[in-house]
């Protein structure tokens, strides 16, 4: 089994937790930039989600 295939193992199940993570991490990162590069933290938590398989977002 490759990496690809573990990691999919790993996150099956756990959408919703890992969504959360990714907010939680963005929302840190835009505080302690003071929002400097809110865009760019968006367009990579966006993009995070979308590799999880677009699960919908239920955080926000």
């Amino acid at each position: 089994m490759d990496i690809v295939e573990q990691i999919k193992g790993a996150v099956a199940g756990h959408e919703a937790e890992i969504n959360q993570g990714i907010d939680k991490v963005g929302d840190l990162i835009d505080e302690k930039t003071g929002g400097q590069h809110a865009a760019q933290v968006d367009q990579a938590q966006a993009f995070l989600k979308e590799q999880l398989g677009g699960a919908a977002d239920t955080a926000r």
